[in-house]
């Protein structure tokens, strides 16, 4: 099993916070299937094409993060600064860049604005929490369209989200997908339009 899994490498130890850091304990960490796979070698879907009813209004924004790692893919997208605020408070940035084959259900602005503001400003000051909820939006292995429908996955943070629908009305939990099969250098990316908030 690679060294350095996502699950692990998310977990916030003591030297990247200290907000409730030892009341969180993360996964175990999710297997890779990779015998070939080596350190900083792209794993690119050379077939992925952006899908989704949203697709069309942000396409210039995705364009150039396909040989991006998945947190500067994330910090290039304008319509999820928001998501990329968060992840570098959490300290995630480098550590998603690093990750191997994962698909990320990102939360667009409106999706954070729509959380009323004391909560909001509440969750994106406590690293602990924003753990718990970025690692719910996280699953491992990179998820196509096909992959999806139907589908219950199992979160890195250890819930389940529910796909439902199809076409250009894909749901996520209660949250639609707006734009979908977004390829980055180690992950498949679909925005949502709401924060998926784990139970």
């Amino acid at each position: 099993m690679t060294r350095g899994l996502l699950a692990a490498a998310l977990a916030l130890t003591a030297a990247t916070g200290t907000v409730g850091a030892s009341a969180y304990t993360p996964p175990s960490s999710p297997r890779v299937t990779s015998s070939t796979q080596q350190a900083g070698t792209p794993t690119p879907t050379a077939s992925a094409s952006p899908v989704g009813p949203g697709c069309a209004s942000i396409k210039q924004s995705l364009s150039g993060i396909a040989d991006k790692g998945l947190g500067t893919a994330v910090a290039q997208i304008p319509e999820l600064s928001m998501l990329s605020q968060a992840i570098k408070t959490a300290g995630w940035q480098k550590k998603l860049n690093s990750a191997r084959h994962l698909t990320l259900f990102a939360p667009d602005n409106q999706a954070f604005q729509a959380i009323p503001a004391k909560k909001r400003d509440k969750i994106m000051a406590d690293k602990q929490e924003l753990t718990k909820i970025l690692s719910y939006q996280v699953v491992q292995g990179r998820k196509t369209p096909a992959e999806l429908k139907g589908a219950t996955l199992k979160t890195l943070q250890g819930g389940e989200l529910k796909v439902k629908g199809s076409g250009k009305n894909v749901t996520v939990n209660n949250a639609k997908i707006v734009c979908g099969n977004v390829p980055a250098r180690n992950a498949t990316v679909y925005i949502i339009d709401k924060v998926l908030m784990p139970h």
